[in-house]
């Protein structure tokens, strides 16, 4: 690493471990307990903890694992070893309500010991300290040999990994690096021995099995996947404190290490939870709760922990990896990255807990991470590196809708969300209504959920527009929302329904894009979809009226279509049919009908191949709309609580089958993907925000006042059909407006008459969100408008379109008529 490394004491014991480069790596369950950093941005390393032992820590952001897991082995030398997560039972705490310090108890099967162990932080440093106790049977006690075993997965993967055994200050520790990345493992009283191997060949854990006791002391191990283990002496120290820390190179790791163990524990666990208990939880969400506000602190701690301390209001979906212990180093990504979706519901939760400042960090942090064109990457890493880069309408929008409540609650301070919003609403009316991705990031088309989202977004745009004194862009946007709504129902319902022997017209999860329309798909017949994640053999192109999901309940949330609205009514009996299922602790839905992403049919773990499961966010999303058609939805609450884990943490998915205790899979608990989802936590903290309040949280008032209302009390007629280059419409009725858009500055040249008579039009521009036409037909008029479009080339002649396009003018209906 650099000219210091020649001079440490480096110990090599029994010289280099053999067996390189040990087994294909693995991450660990994705069930966690807890999830957890220092309340301090100084503190840039956060834990995660399951089945009562370590699990990854990351560092020196929140999007970068460091570590697959730490546990405890045990042995008296002779007649048995002890593995943490396999040989004990244990209960699960909180050393305090207010802070996640986790205290686990533990005790061996035949009762003969105890272990307890507390997890923190230190709260200035990158340092994971675990406080140890050991108590029971004196004649145990006096033959046990305790053992700290640790996997490093530096730089987000095990393999490539080295360490060495090292001498600092006259304490034996272990010292991995990976790149510019260092880890120091060590503990307060120091170790007796310490060995670094391959996994599956030369590691401590294989050790002991085979001989009870430590007889390999490797030195050295260097690249490849490694385990390294430290013996403590607890004949001498029935207390003592490991500490796992991390630096950009050696010195770093081993003096933060140093001066973290310096000081007392209680000192750490002290400051730790002092500083926790700084921020103040939400109290008046107590009461409509049903565990007395538990859940409620865990959750708003969930969604601070999740916030990184370097980019300052990125929030990640989940510290885990969702069926990690199947997935290897080829899965870089995980949970552990910013999805601006999840991220606005984090940020909405945490405004939800009265938290205005946090929700601006996520709000700047957001606008700092804008394309150029408006959009955000599908996801991304927290420097704003995409990930994934599929395009979907709904995270575009929710950033407007954030910058809108902010801007409601005056919670902006100093920052100018215009720029911002200005650019995200173009792309929204440059792509509208047709999305490459919905919420569930698989199918192109004419979603519910994620027109809910845009129609919301242009509406809040809008609203922002003209407080700015933009009025013709508010009135663009408005008109452009307008449209989007006028045929909602058209674009994502089907009257010719098969999933309910008593409905017909219902919402589809999704219509697929029609020839001619941006992402359609060629190799599917029209009207059809392809589900992904399917079984091998089983079938995965359904036609579109044949699935169906919950996400119609999107427009109900945001003021789009009432509670009550029959559409609405009659569509939920057909998600109730097909998606509902009840467990032990409430009911929950599946996301929809043909679903694959989720555990296999026999409990195994996902493999791009399953059964989607019940999600319990979607048990809030039936929450929030029970509270809007009045109704009971105290249930749902409880729901949630019991559907969370022994520390808290809410699931994407549970069990939703028989039990199958030889997995692990008990129906209503999680299913193995991502635990905790901060998604969840964050509907579920809304959820208790819109009980207190007797109204949705998510309510947007500008949205509500303009369309929850019957048709004859709105106050605006739409009366323009959008034809967009990329989207071409046919027809319009007589008597409403054609309106051509286009980005760039753009002439129409058009005639009523076959070219007996030729008009001509400029368009007018509308800044980012680029320009338009607009061609009136007459009350009464049929026939047919026909134009070419010519752009202005500077210095050139003009670029012509090239061909003529016919629009028909239609009559109109009677049923229609106004």
């Amino acid at each position: 690493m650099n000219d210091l490394t020649a001079s440490y004491r480096w110990l090599d014991d029994d010289g280099a471990a053999f067996g390189a480069p040990g087994l294909e790596p693995r991450w660990t369950s994705s069930e966690k307990d807890a999830v957890s950093t220092a309340y301090a941005a100084s503190s840039r390393v956060w834990f995660t903890v399951s089945h009562g032992t370590l699990n990854e820590i990351y560092y020196p952001t929140i999007d970068r694992p460091q570590t697959r897991d730490m546990e405890l082995l045990f042995s008296d030398g002779e007649t048995f070893v002890h593995e943490e997560k396999r040989s004990f039972e244990y209960d699960f705490h909180y050393i305090d309500a207010a802070a996640p310090a986790v205290r686990v108890v533990a005790s061996d099967l035949d009762g003969r010991y105890t272990v307890t162990k507390e997890f923190i932080c230190d709260p200035h440093h990158p340092v994971v300290l675990m406080n140890v106790k050991i108590t029971g049977d004196e004649d145990v006690l006096s033959r046990l040999k305790c053992y700290a075993l640790l996997a490093p997965h530096l730089n987000g993967g095990g393999a490539g990994n080295s360490a060495r055994s090292i001498d600092v200050a006259g304490q034996r520790c272990l010292l991995a690096w990976k790149g510019e990345t260092s880890l120091a493992f060590g503990a307060d009283c120091g170790f007796v021995r310490s060995s670094c191997g391959y996994v599956g060949t030369s590691d401590g854990y294989q050790n002991l099995v085979q001989d009870m006791r430590m007889s390999w002391q490797f030195g050295q191990a260097l690249d490849g996947n490694l385990a390294l283990m430290g013996e403590i002496d607890i004949s001498q120290n029935r207390e003592f404190t490991v500490a796992i820390s991390f630096g950009d190179g050696h010195h770093a790791a081993i003096a933060q290490m140093m001066q973290t163990l310096a000081s007392p524990y209680e000192l750490h666990q002290k400051r730790f939870v002092d500083q926790w208990q700084r921020v103040n939880p939400p109290i008046g969400l107590a009461a409509v709760s049903t565990d007395g506000g538990r859940l409620m602190r865990i959750s708003q701690n969930v969604l601070l922990t999740h916030e990184d301390k370097t980019y300052s209001g990125a929030f990640i979906a989940s510290a885990s990896v969702p069926w990690g212990a199947s997935k290897g180093d080829s899965d870089l990504g995980g949970y552990h990255l910013v999805w601006t979706r999840d991220m606005v519901q984090t940020a909405s939760a945490l405004l939800a807990c009265g938290r205005t400042d946090t929700a601006l960090r996520a709000l700047v942090y957001l606008a700092c991470t804008q394309k150029p064109d408006g959009s955000f990457a599908q996801n991304f890493w927290i420097d704003g590196t995409p990930y994934w880069t599929g395009i979907q309408l709904d995270e575009v929008a929710f950033p407007i809708i954030l910058a809108w409540r902010l801007w409601k609650q005056d919670g902006l301070g100093s920052f100018d969300v215009f720029p911002f919003v200005e650019r995200a609403a173009a792309f929204l009316v440059r792509y509208a209504p047709v999305t490459q991705q919905e919420r569930w990031e698989e199918a192109a088309g004419y979603s519910p959920s994620t027109l809910a989202a845009v129609i919301s977004g242009l509406i809040c745009a809008a609203d922002i527009a003209r407080s700015r004194e933009s009025v013709e862009l508010a009135n663009y946007l408005e008109t452009y929302a307008d449209w989007i709504e006028s045929h909602l129902d058209e674009w994502t319902t089907t009257t010719e329904g098969v999933l309910h022997p008593d409905v017909k017209y219902h919402y589809m999860r999704i219509r697929p894009p029609a020839k001619g329309e941006p992402f359609h798909d060629d190799s599917l017949p029209p009207g059809m979809i392809r589900i992904n994640n399917r079984e091998p053999g089983e079938r995965n192109v359904f036609e579109a009226r044949e699935v169906i999901d919950g996400g119609f309940l999107e427009l109900v949330r945001y003021g789009i279509r009432r509670a009550d609205d029959p559409l609405i009514v009659d569509s939920l009996k057909v998600v109730d049919h097909c998606l509902k299922i009840e467990t032990p602790f409430g009911d929950s839905w599946r996301r929809y009908n043909h679903d694959g992403y989720g555990q296999k049919k026999d409990g195994g773990p996902y493999d791009g191949s399953g059964q989607g499961r019940a999600w319990p966010i979607l048990t809030g999303e039936r929450g929030h709309y029970e509270l809007c058609a009045g109704n009971d939805f105290s249930k749902y609450v409880k729901a949630i609580e019991q559907f969370s884990s022994v520390g808290g943490m809410l699931p994407e998915q549970v069990w939703d089958y028989d039990d199958i205790p030889s997995r692990g899979m008990y129906r209503g608990r999680s299913a193995g993907s991502a635990q905790p989802l901060v998604w969840a936590h964050a509907e579920y903290l809304k959820l208790l925000r819109s009980a207190a309040d007797g109204r949705v949280f998510d309510r947007i008032q500008a949205v509500e006042d303009r369309y929850a209302v019957v048709k004859e009390k709105r106050s605006f007629t739409n009366h323009i059909e959008i034809f967009e280059p990329g989207r071409p419409i046919r027809s319009l009725y007589s008597g409403h407006t054609l309106r051509i858009v286009d980005r760039e500055h753009f002439r129409v040249v058009y005639t009523y008459d076959n070219w007996a008579t030729t008009l001509s039009l400029e368009s007018r521009s509308v800044g980012y969100s680029g320009s338009f036409v607009d061609i009136p037909t007459g009350a009464g008029q049929v026939g047919k408008i026909t134009f070419t479009l010519a752009w202005p080339v500077e210095g050139q002649q003009d670029r012509w379109l090239g061909r003529n396009i016919d629009v028909s003018i239609d009559p109109v209906p009677a049923s229609t008529k106004v």
